[in-house]
Order: structure tokens, then sequence, then C-alpha cells
């Protein structure tokens, strides 16, 4: 951990007051705020969600994943993910096949135009980030990661590490 003393290098880091606590609170709330507002925009204008970006995003970065394990990784009811899940296969952007060793299993994928929402999506996102990162530098990037890592529950760690690693 930085060590840099002053009002808040790392030593200070360690012992933060409650209203320390608040301020990183609301910069995570303004923050996600900024994050979410390109793709909301895009959004809106279909008539969708942040539900139905996180669908493609996460179809998008595993293909062929079941609807259990995108179950799981959203942390929503069946009823919620159907819901999202039938108006973009209605609307041609996400494919949902049978499983070809278990016919019960439906496995995603997206589409063509699926694939180009996403990207729609998700570019001022990373583009968000990819700014945010070179002028923060390495070691605040690194930081960075460190205080998302540790807020995460042992379940969302472990699904967060399987996306990471390309693992399913």
């Amino acid at each position: 951990m930085n060590r840099t003393p002053g009002p808040m290098g790392g030593d200070a880091l360690l012992y933060l007051t409650d209203e320390q606590i608040r301020k990183g609170i609301e910069a995570m709330y303004f923050a996600y705020r900024g994050f979410t507002s390109d793709p909301d925009r895009v959004l809106e204008s279909r008539g969708y969600g942040r539900a139905h970006h996180r669908v493609l995003h996460f179809v998008h970065r595993r293909p062929g994943m079941t609807v259990n394990t995108l179950l799981a990784i959203l942390g929503v009811t069946k009823q919620s993910l159907n819901r999202v899940l039938r108006a973009l296969i209605e609307d041609g952007f996400v494919e949902n096949r049978v499983g070809r060793r278990d016919k019960r299993e439906r496995h995603l994928y997206l589409t063509p135009a699926g694939t180009e929402f996403e990207k729609e999506l998700s570019e001022g996102q990373r583009g968000r980030m990819r700014g945010a990162y070179r002028r923060a530098g390495p070691q605040a990037v690194a930081g960075f990661w460190q205080v998302l890592e540790e807020m995460m529950d042992p379940e969302q760690m472990r699904q967060y590490m399987s996306l990471r690693d390309g693992g399913t």
C-alpha cells in the first residue's frame, strides 16, 4: 500500500473518518452516474433499461453462457431476466440456442445486430474508463481495482475472477 504522508496519503487512508467514507460513497455514486450516462441515452431511445445493457455485456463477454449462469452473475430473479431476454430476443439482439449435451439448457449468443448494439452501448464507457485510467496512472488503477475487489462478497469475487480469467 502507498504510505505517502499527508491528509490522503497511505497511512492516513488506514484511518478514514465516517465523513471521508461518506465522501467516497458520494464519489462512487457520481462516478456511476457518469459511467452510465452515455449508454442510458442510447438505451432510452430504444425503450430499454440498464438490465438490457448488462445482459448484452455479459453475453458478449461469454458467448454461449447458459441462462442459469447469467442468472447467477446478474443476481436477479428468473422472471426479471426472462422479461429482459424476451425483449432482446424478439428484437433480434440475442439468440437462445438449445444445448448440445443437455437439451434443457439454453445457451445465449449475441446476433450480429446485438454485437453492434453492445459495442454502441459500451464505447462511451470504455473511452471514459480509458481516459480516467490514463490520467490517474498505473498505481491508482491498481489501487482502484483492489478497492473494488475488496468490496465484493466471496461469491461475487468468484464470478468476477471467472469472467476476468475467461473461465466458465
